[in-house]
């Protein structure tokens, strides 16, 4: 909704005419009484009262739960879920009309709750984006909200995806073409429905740069290349930001 702050600002045209009588006339008094005690109004006395308007956000979380978030001596699983559980808080403290789900995407992808994702673990997987994203979307299909977004937290480019039959074909040497095409077409999909998708990036693998910053391309997202002792700062900014904005 929207709500009022406490300052008010000159009026410009293409503001809402949300007028702020207090101090409009005493921008109109500084000019001088006429005669008969009425004093004159002139376009630039005219003050607006400022507010911001917090939509309502249905939010996803993906979380990258393949082998590779544990490996080379880094742990990056663990700092992504303590991001992923500081912003289900600060959605329930502060934006109780919001949502927020939580999915785990390795060879496939299943939802995982709240109280759970503490526990959650790193297996032995590969990177089945597909997967998450069209999960991802069957979630937020449920969601009656001004804004859906998916936020995906990953250090490894797509390796895998689900066949017709239900067989995983992965592929982790390179950008493979048929795994790449199916990821981009749920990423497609996400972009018909107005989802956007942000994305933060735990490696600066070119190869998973360059199809992020495609993902983000197609659905008007944003990529951070991040770490994981800054993620948590990224994701909660990004947030707020995106659901709040000011009107006049």
């Amino acid at each position: 909704g929207v709500e009022a702050i406490s300052e008010s600002k000159p009026y410009e045209f293409g503001d809402t005419m949300n007028l702020d009588v207090s101090q409009t006339f005493k921008n109109a008094a500084k000019h001088g009484m006429n005669d008969d005690g009425t004093f004159n109004l002139d376009y630039g006395d005219l003050a607006v009262m400022q507010a911001e308007y917090n939509s309502s956000a249905a939010t996803v979380v993906m979380l990258d739960c393949s082998h590779s978030m544990i490996l080379y001596g880094e742990d990056r699983f663990t700092p992504a879920k303590q991001v992923a559980l500081a912003l289900a808080h600060m959605i329930q403290t502060q934006f109780r009309g919001d949502s927020i789900r939580f999915l785990l995407f390795h060879n496939s992808a299943e939802e995982i709750p709240l109280n759970q994702l503490a526990t959650a673990q790193v297996g032995p997987y590969h990177t089945n984006t597909a997967e998450g994203l069209r999960l991802a979307q069957k979630i937020l299909k449920r969601q009656n909200k001004d804004m859906k977004q998916i936020i995906m937290i990953t250090d490894g480019k797509p390796s895998a995806i689900t066949m017709p039959n239900g067989r995983i074909y992965k592929n982790a040497y390179g950008l493979d073409p048929m795994v790449l095409g199916e990821t981009l077409r749920e990423v497609g999909s996400c972009r018909r429905q107005g989802i956007q998708i942000n994305t933060f990036m735990l490696a600066r693998d070119p190869e998973l740069i360059s199809f992020v910053q495609r993902v983000s391309h197609m659905t008007k997202g944003k990529a951070y290349f991040t770490t994981p002792h800054t993620i948590g700062q990224y994701v909660l900014q990004d947030f707020q930001n995106r659901r709040t904005k000011m009107v006049n």
